[in-house]
Order: structure tokens, then C-alpha cells, then sequence
């Protein structure tokens, strides 16, 4: 999420991402992970090679394990803070430890310097081994913080600055939600009667724009007519801002609203508009039973139960590790049959095939609302990759695991 002369290295790939982000092939597209807490953690998908040399954990006893989370809002959000937590608790079940070794630090401002290098402190103080940070603008504070702390281990959600220091106690982590996000669509373009989808965004940043641009192609998979107005609301997370964008979308004519933001208002307001909603981190059926068909999740406990094992065990933890539907890392919530359109599920299990047997989600001749050919760019606006013809094919989260697909493509309005 936000600063700093590393946020401006990260962001030459990255075009300044978010974090919030922000789960899981169960034997079907819509149904969760099983909690098995016996389960041995998946397998993981790295996008960067093993740390070089991992703080010791041979002489430390399990029970003595504790490990400290910086979380961006407040449990009751229903939405990315929730289901970060309910990743914390995953990893505890699988690995058998107890609540009280997972020492959370809720509503924690991630513009707020002091503010994040305090819990940090107070974490360390707490004798913290292992330390997660959840949103991405405590990208800057968590860098020196593992240079200050080389005895502690530091894992921070959706950034991207282990891949420019040699610091083998930091760690970055995301999964490939715009896999999820492309079949969450197809929901959404079965469904609309108006073909004018809308999204609540959080900001115009790389992760941001990669998980619209999916959930637009999904839709557009199997509905060619379907548009898509886009409006920001210049924050991971305010419950009001997102109903008021997600009422002004509806009054626009999306009849299906999608969202990256951390709340569930947007769900609460579709419903009240009479409008159809695909949620993000956490199902919103039980909240806007009339609205929510799916939501697209992630399941951090993938990465956590295999981080955590893998300190545990002495072993290297990825250096920057992303995984996608292959890892049950992506996944989507069961999907609201009484809401959704004929032959969804079975459109999305045929998706999700595709998607696990390596179909990319952004390829083709990919074009700008203004007819060009769609290019991605770093932040200093220069080319990373331009879609030339029905051959191309980028692959995103390949080299980092945070985002870096930041094109605006045709079929898609930003709504000043």
C-alpha cells in the first residue's frame, strides 16, 4: 500500500500496489478449503529463489513459538483484516499451536509511521520470532525493522522488498487472486441484464487494476457485450466511501458490482439498490443473502502454515513466495445458487479447469480504450510488456508476487 525511496523500487515493477487485499482449488471452484487442522501445509509456488540463510529455529521448542501480525483494520471489517486472521488461525490449527503463541495487532494505520514501528517494537518486546505485516505501505518501516531485528523473521503481505535487499530474515508473500477474480466474472457476466458491470476500487495501483481487469475478462469470456465502470475510492478501506461508490455505480446502471476494498458496505448497499454483488476476502451471502452471488478469497494459510513449518523445521522460507489455484491458495465461496444465473457453476468448473491445466488470464490483443495495443509499464513508465497480437501472453506474479499488470484495457470506464 504506500512511500519511500523502497516503495519506489518496488514500484518500478509494481506500479505502486496495494495490499489488501487482500485461497484455493477445493475439489470444486466454489467450495472452501477443508480446516483440517490434522493437514499438512500445501505445497508452495515461489516466485523468487530461498532465502540464503534463515534466522535459527533448531534449539527453539514449539511451544515457545510466538509469532506476532500487524493488521491494517479492525476483526469486525468482514473483509481483508477478517480473513487474514482466519489465515493466523489455519496455520495454528494445522500446525498444532494455541492462540495465544499468535499475538495480533489490530487497526494498526498503515500511513502512520510511528504508529507501525511501535507495534513492531511492541512485538519484538512480546518476543515475537516471527513477525507478518498485512498491508503494503508498511513496506518501508518493515525493511528496517528486519535490519534492526536480524534475530526476528519478517514476512510482509504484498510488497516487494525482499527481492532488493540481502537480508535473509525478510520475506514477502501474496497469492494470484486474478485467477480467482477471472471466475468470480464469469459469475458476473452470466448474470448482468444491462452488460454494465461496476467495481468499487481501492486505488489505481498495479494489484488494484490486475484484479478488475480479470474479473472483466471472465466476464467477458462469456458475455462479449459486458462493460465496466471503475471508481476509485483512493483507500484500502472506508465502510461509507464504498456505499456511496456502490450506490453511484448502480445509479450508473451496473446491475453487478464487484469490489477491492475491505468492507462489506458495497455488498450491504448492492442489495439495498437492487443490484446483484461479487464480493473479495470473505463470503458476503450470509450479509446480503438477496445480492452476493461469489466472492473471490484467499486463503492465507497456505503460506502461513508453510512459512511457520518451515521456520520450525529449520528450512528456508521463500523468498517471495505467490501461489495460485494449483496451491488452494485462490478459491472462491460457495457459489449463491439461489442468486446466480443457469449453468454458472458449471461455466466456472470448466474456467477453473482451463485455469489448472495453465491457461494465463491476460493474453490476446489486448487493446486500450482508445484502440492501442495495451502495454504494461513500471513506474517510471517505461514498457514492461505490450499485448501485440492474439499471440501474446503475459504471465503475472511471475517474477514478484505482488501484481504488476496496470493497463487499462478496452470495455473498461474509470469514472472521475
Amino acid at each position: 500500500m504506500k512511500r519511500s525511496f523502497a516503495l519506489l523500487l518496488a514500484l518500478m515493477l509494481i506500479l505502486g500496489i496495494a495490499g489488501c487485499a487482500p485461497a484455493a482449488p477445493a475439489p470444486s471452484a466454489s467450495a472452501a478449503p477443508a480446516q483440517d487442522s490434522s493437514a499438512a501445509p500445501a505445497p508452495g509456488a515461489s516466485s523468487g529463489a530461498p532465502s540464503a540463510a534463515e534466522p535459527a529455529a533448531a534449539t527453539l521448542a514449539k511451544e515457545d513459538l510466538k509469532i506476532g501480525v500487524i493488521h491494517i483494520m479492525e476483526l469486525g471489517d468482514q473483509g481483508y483484516t477478517y480473513n487474514h486472521d482466519q489465515g493466523v488461525k489455519k496455520m495454528l490449527a494445522n500446525l498444532g499451536l494455541s492462540e495465544d503463541q499468535y499475538i495480533p495487532k489490530f487497526n494498526i494505520d498503515d500511513t502512520d509511521v510511528a504508529a507501525t514501528n511501535a507495534a513492531v517494537a511492541e512485538l519484538v518486546d512480546a518476543g515475537c520470532q516471527m513477525i507478518f505485516a498485512t498491508s503494503f505501505s508498511y513496506g518501508t518501516q518493515i525493511l528496517e525493522a528486519a535490519k534492526e531485528y536480524p534475530e526476528v523473521v519478517f514476512l510482509h503481505a504484498t510488497g516487494s522488498d525482499a527481492h532488493f535487499n540481502d537480508l535473509p530474515n525478510l520475506h514477502n508473500y501474496f497469492a494470484k487472486i486474478h485467477q480467482a477474480r477471472y471466475l468470480a466474472g464469469i459469475a458476473a457476466g452470466l448474470k448482468t441484464e444491462s452488460n454494465k458491470l461496476g467495481y468499487v476500487a481501492a486505488h489505481p495501483y498495479a494489484e488494484v487494476i490486475s484484479g478488475f481487469t480479470a474479473f472483466y475478462l471472465g466476464a467477458k469470456s462469456v458475455n462479449p457485450d459486458v462493460t465496466m465502470d471503475v471508481i476509485y475510492i483512493n483507500s484500502w478501506g472506508d465502510a461509507q466511501r464504498e456505499r456511496e461508490v456502490a450506490e453511484a455505480l448502480a445509479g450508473r446502471g451496473c446491475d453487478v458490482i464487484s469490489q477491492h476494498s475491505d468492507n462489506v458496505s458495497p455488498a450491504l448497499a448492492a442489495q439495498d439498490m437492487g443490484v446483484w454483488h461479487v464480493g473479495y476476502n470473505n463470503d458476503m451471502a450470509p450479509a446480503a443473502p438477496e445480492a452476493s452471488i461469489i466472492s473471490a478469497r484467499i486463503d492465507w494459510g497456505v503460506y502461513m502454515t508453510l512459512a511457520v513449518q518451515n521456520f520450525l523445521e529449520g528450512k528456508p522460507i521463500p523468498l517471495d513466495w505467490s501461489g495460485g489455484v494449483e496451491t488452494g491458495a485462490v478459491y472462491l465461496s460457495p457459489l449463491n445458487e439461489a442468486v446466480a444465473a443457469p449453468g454458472t457453476q458449471e461455466a466456472i468448473d470448466t474456467a477453473m479447469g482451463e485455469i489448472e491445466s495453465g491457461m494465463l488470464i491476460f493474453k490476446g490483443a489486448l487493446k486500450t480504450p482508445e484502440g492501442e495495443p495495451a502495454v504494461i509499464t513500471d513506474f517510471y513508465g517505461e514498457e514492461i510488456y505490450t499485448f501485440t497480437d492474439e499471440s501474446s501472453e503475459f504471465v503475472e506474479s511471475e517474477e514478484f508476487s505482488a501484481p504488476s499488470f496496470n493497463a487499462i484495457i478496452e470495455g473498461i470506464n474509470i469514472v472521475s
